[in-house]
């Protein structure tokens, strides 16, 4: 007679994988990692949340992956160019976004009444990003920094990358390329080629803005 089948539990052979730790948002986290600077300052009109339906996090882990330093500047004062200096400048790029909605949406109901609340912010607080938060945060990056590239990315910014008709002012404003003074603006999620690597990238602006996914001013 045969014994009876007995379940025994599938034991996984993956190596444990150590659980990273959140990218710097500070300069004191950037030195404690004995980091001197970054490669890639990632603005954000979002909080920093580190999971894959925040598209920031998921291309700063990428990089992060590929062996790029990655700074995270999220919801910044705009009033100053102070926190762009955060992480002194950057080897590559500020790498911007309004967040993962339009500012002017997260702000505004289609009403234009002011929304009593953010999602997207600590304690759903209001007021922590300004409107049409790439243009802000773009100027701000070139006042920091006149010399870094600025490449301007996210929603926002990829739904105005031509002229549209802006329903909040009732008039038609033109490319958001134009007016935020980005030097690069990436849509969709190709801005890098698969094969870069921060010693390929050193200088490489302009092979970027060959890319068929960028446009350029």
């Amino acid at each position: 007679m045969n014994p009876p089948l007995v379940h025994q539990p599938r034991v996984s052979r993956r190596p444990a994988v150590p659980e990273a730790r959140p990218l710097p948002m500070s300069r004191a986290e950037m030195t404690a990692r004995g980091w001197e600077g970054v490669d890639i300052v990632f603005v954000s009109g979002d909080a920093y949340v580190d999971h894959p339906s925040f598209a920031m996090a998921i291309l700063a882990r990428a990089l992060e992956s590929a062996g790029f330093r990655v700074g995270m500047l999220c919801q910044p004062d705009w009033r100053s160019a102070d926190p762009w200096r955060t992480f002194g400048p950057p080897r590559l790029c500020f790498a911007i976004s309004a967040g993962n909605m339009d500012s002017m949406i997260n702000h505004y109901t289609a009403n234009r009444k002011v929304r009593n609340d953010d999602a997207y912010s600590p304690g759903g607080r209001i007021g922590l990003r300004p409107d049409r938060a790439t243009l802000p945060y773009c100027q701000r990056a070139r006042e920091a920094y006149p010399g870094v590239p600025v490449i301007a990315g996210g929603v926002e910014a990829s739904l105005r990358r031509l002229a549209h008709y802006d329903y909040w002012s009732d008039t038609v404003r033109g490319s958001i390329v134009l007016d935020a003074k980005a030097d690069l603006h990436g849509f969709l999620i190709k801005i890098l080629p698969a094969s870069a690597t921060p010693q390929t990238c050193w200088g490489s602006q302009r092979s970027l803005r060959a890319l068929p996914e960028n446009s350029s001013r």
